[in-house]
């Protein structure tokens, strides 16, 4: 990098963190190894006495001038409680540029925002080279545990005391979710797992050697663990999924270079353009729609004709149906509607003396003759089934008690 390039490059950075209302932090990460960064709530929460604040606040990550973060870093809070860790494995590409991270935080009570920007200047690590990785998958961890300094040494002493290289490193840690991984039922405190990549220069041990044999694979295909003799040196504090692990060997790899053919950025020459007309050729619909018209139309015509011959064409009439029956069956017809209309014209004449057996003769009380009711002076259909004394006109009536013990008519 040019020294004219070097003052641009600071002179861009001193903007931008111009327009950061917080503190700005700085860090140093190495290339090729496991970095990470703790952020803290304290922080963020703006107390001057030090005292934690118990307000829910969660944080929000994302590259200078960008939507969202690098795609070597990532970002992890379980919970508004508790503090947020970035971590990730930087590139070569990296080196010598620094990489701004806005940190936003949030707080959930108040609805206060505050901002602060991350520094992280990417150096590179030592020239020492490590071809040789394994991949652990340990399941009875999440990755912000594994990122606990005393944690991951402890696991890269277990792994140091099996392979026994010269050099070992942690190269890089990936949470279970970012591989694919469901989020595991909260029971039994069940953990996410996590992914670690470990690089040391020396060639596998045979106690890593002992998941590639037959057996084991076998085993691993029928979802039962495999048999692994240095297993007992991490089940004290790591479950490893041994049938997850991966060895690379990366002295075995052809490197393949692509030549990239850069051409002049022309484009063959294919003739002189010819742009099409503006005057576009009118077409007529006419034809079309009359035969989109004509064969519904004449399906319908059809249908028409045929209905009509069954319906009005086709009828015997009552002259060829008489013709067709019998005398007897005829004479009977004839009788039957003959009693039909009879019975028909009776109902309708309502208008007819009662029988003398159904009209009173002898008044009930008196014992007095009655004439009988004329039906055109007596209306049946208002008198009720149960008649009163008021609405009966021969009947006598009856003397009623009184209050105070003397009858009156």
């Amino acid at each position: 990098m040019s020294a004219s390039d070097l003052v641009a490059c600071l002179m861009m950075i001193a903007c931008l963190l111009s327009y950061a209302d917080g503190k700005n932090e700085t860090v140093y990460w190495k290339n090729k190894q496991v970095n990470h960064h703790i952020v803290s709530r304290k922080k963020a929460s703006g107390n001057t006495n030090g005292e934690l604040s118990s307000d829910p606040i969660t944080f929000s990550t994302n590259l200078m001038g960008y939507p969202d973060r690098p795609g070597w870093l990532r970002y992890i809070q379980r919970t508004p409680y508790s503090d947020g860790v970035l971590y990730g494995s930087p590139t070569a590409e990296n080196v010598g540029r620094p990489t701004i991270i806005e940190i936003t935080a949030y707080n959930r009570r108040t609805f206060e925002t505050a901002r602060h920007n991350l520094i992280i200047n990417i150096i590179p690590a030592d020239e020492f080279p490590l071809p040789y990785q394994v991949e652990f998958f340990i399941k009875n961890m999440n990755v912000e545990e594994m990122l606990a300094s005393e944690v991951i040494g402890d696991f890269l002493g277990a792994v140091k005391n099996i392979w026994q290289p010269d050099r070992l490193n942690a190269i890089n840690i990936t949470s279970a979710l970012d591989r694919g991984g469901r989020v595991p039922l909260p029971i039994n405190d069940l953990k996410e797992g996590v992914y670690v990549m470990v690089g040391a220069d020396v060639a596998f041990s045979s106690c890593l050697r002992e998941v590639e044999s037959p057996h084991n694979q076998l085993r691993c295909s029928q979802e039962m663990e495999p048999v692994i003799t240095c297993d007992k040196k991490f089940r004290a504090h790591f479950h490893v999924d041994w049938c997850k692990l991966s060895l690379m060997d990366n002295t075995k790899r052809i490197p393949v270079h692509h030549e990239v053919v850069r051409g002049e950025g022309i484009l063959p020459d294919v003739g002189e353009y010819s742009p099409p007309s503006e005057t576009l050729k009118s077409r007529d619909y006419y034809s079309d729609f009359l035969i989109t018209l004509a064969a519904p139309s004449a399906v319908a015509v059809v249908l028409f004709f045929i209905l009509g011959y069954i319906m009005c064409c086709r009828r015997e009439g009552v002259e060829k149906r008489n013709m067709q029956t019998s005398d007897i069956q005829l004479v009977h017809h004839s009788s039957i509607q003959k009693s039909t209309k009879e019975l028909r014209e009776m109902s309708k004449n309502r208008e007819i003396a009662w029988p003398l057996s159904t009209l009173p003769v002898f008044h009930p009380v008196t014992g007095e003759i009655v004439p009988p009711l004329h039906p055109d002076s007596y209306d049946n259909t208002s008198v009720p089934l149960m008649q009163t004394q008021q609405n009966l006109p021969h009947q006598t009536r009856i003397p009623q008690q009184q209050s105070g013990g003397k009858w009156y008519p």
